[in-house]
């Protein structure tokens, strides 16, 4: 599960250029209703708004998938809308034939996923008229609805560039990198408070896997490109492995992160034990565990409701993300640089070059991160596999017709540059920085790279690959703060020490004396 939440970490917001969906209004003069409907703007141009657009009397010939003109009479659907089932023959010609009987628009009935019609740049000249694709159980409850009389509208709306969302997923990356760096750094202090106390009992247990060699950062990052593209290829069979793994791996982390807060908040009522035999068991714990898997479990039960499943996803993937900083650590700032900047040529790899050879053109990232059925064009409402923090776009909540749309946010943009705040502010313990320098520097420097991020999104309208302008940022304003303190030879070597157990001697003099003044 670390391999594969770091794998994707690539920064998503959707826009009306690349979401292209529409509405269906149906009428008949005493009801209204609207439906879902996807189209290609390459091809078909619609309406901004309902006032605008035209109104076509409908004309239901679901029961032909209209490949050809057979048994059609061009008197029954000139200059109105035309419904068939999609199937048998591609979208353009069904349009061909649609438009030379004189149909005014074609809607595709569809009983598959719902894709944007696509088709070669010679085969758009030839339509001219609307094509857009529908629900066939939308269809039958239009039926049911207002029968066989309806005027039905085609439109869609502009969505606006900037939402309130992207402002919450800001302060989500930057929040959870603060907390898991400060934790990392809380829980150094108290191993070496301990390790001066003479090996008295440590709860810490910050660094319980670092990495301190060259070699196996790179195999750690030789294990990531492998499990993407594992991913890509063999995306149905191990997406529920990954769902399971997170499911265990987020309620863990939850646990871990809900009793640190109690132990914060001084929580003691629950905090005796039970024994039985020779088994003690703490009713905190029990309570604690209870809690943790039945979130974990609602989400894998649920995790496809999208319209209140992103909380809980969200509140799981903030703690694995917090519990990954606080039992991750990197030795020192040398193999931060190598990690990172080898993350950085692969999210550049997986994002940008990989379409250059890839069959179909898109990126295995995107791919991967968005699943199967994603061909680009929006962020799916189906997102099954839990790598990615996701905010829905709050300014078409009620638009949301063919599913919510959403702002994702790859754990893997949080964990990676994470981990180098986490060394941060373990090095502040080390040198006694009473403000947290290196900490709070770090941070604005995440916080400088993720503004940039969204702004090249906003500026692109297309995803950005989050780690080419994190990277930057955090690598060279923590390396430019070590050299103005004159500092940098302690934070480029940081601690050597391949065994990393509460009993080892500082690394830097007067680590445990307290700072000058």
């Amino acid at each position: 599960m670390l391999v594969v939440c770091i794998s994707l970490s690539y920064c998503f917001y959707s826009t009306q250029v690349i979401c292209q969906e529409a509405i269906l209004h149906i009428s008949n003069g005493a009801t209204d209703k609207e439906y879902c409907l996807v189209y290609n703007s390459l091809w078909t141009n619609l309406s901004l708004s309902l006032s605008t657009a035209t109104a076509y009397p409908l004309v239901n010939l679901s029961s032909s998938l209209l490949c050809n003109s057979a048994g059609v009479s061009p008197d029954i659907v000139r200059g109105k809308a035309v419904v068939v089932m999609r199937g048998q023959c591609n979208f353009s010609q069904k349009a061909v034939v649609a438009q030379d009987l004189g149909a005014a628009a074609l809607i595709v009935a569809s009983t598959t996923s719902m894709s944007p019609p696509g088709a070669n740049v010679t085969e758009y000249e030839k339509v001219q008229i609307p094509l857009a694709l529908m629900r066939y159980t939308d269809f039958l409850d239009a039926q049911n609805v207002f029968g066989e009389e309806m005027q039905v509208r085609l439109y869609a709306p502009a969505v606006p560039v900037f939402d309130a969302s992207i402002v919450v997923m800001l302060l989500i990356g930057v929040v959870t990198v603060a907390l898991g760096g400060y934790w990392s750094g809380a829980c150094e202090r108290e191993r070496l408070s301990a390790s001066r106390g003479g090996g008295g009992e440590e709860k810490s247990d910050s660094g319980d896997l670092a990495l301190y060699s060259p070699l196996k950062v790179v195999i750690f990052v030789g294990l990531m490109c492998l499990m993407l593209v594992l991913m890509y290829f063999f995306y149905k069979y191990l997406v529920y492995v990954i769902i399971a793994i997170f499911c265990l791996a987020s309620a863990t982390a939850l646990f871990s992160c809900l009793d640190a807060l109690l132990d914060l908040a001084k929580c003691s009522p629950m905090s005796f034990s039970v024994s039985f035999s020779v088994w003690s068991v703490s009713v905190r714990s029990v309570l604690l565990s209870a809690v943790c898997v039945t979130v974990a479990v609602v989400w894998g039960v649920y995790r496809n409701e999208d319209r209140w499943i992103w909380i809980l996803q969200d509140l799981l993937g903030v703690a694995f993300c917090l519990n990954f900083l606080k039992t991750i650590s990197l030795s020192n700032f040398k193999i931060c640089v190598i990690l990172l900047s080898l993350l950085l040529l692969y999210d550049v790899f997986f994002v940008f070059i990989t379409p250059l050879f890839m069959p179909n053109g898109e990126s295995i990232m995107v791919q991967v991160a968005l699943g199967p059925d994603a061909a680009g064009e929006k962020v799916t409402t189906h997102l099954s596999l839990p790598v990615v923090m996701r905010v829905p776009r709050f300014s078409v909540w009620a638009q949301n017709l063919c599913g919510m749309q959403f702002s994702i946010l790859g754990y893997g943009d949080i964990i990676v540059p994470g981990l180098l705040v986490a060394y941060c502010s373990r090095f502040d313990v080390w040198v006694n920085s009473p403000k947290k320098i290196y900490l709070f520097c770090c941070c604005i420097a995440y916080l400088c790279g993720m503004v940039l991020t969204f702004a090249v999104m906003l500026v692109t309208k297309m995803g950005q690959p989050a780690l080419l302008y994190l990277v930057p940022f955090t690598l060279l304003g923590s390396a430019l703060l070590a050299w103005r303190r004159g500092e940098m030879r302690q934070f480029w070597n940081g601690t050597t020490y391949e065994v990393l157990d509460s009993t080892r001697e500082p690394l830097l003099p007067g680590v445990l004396s307290p700072p000058d003044l």
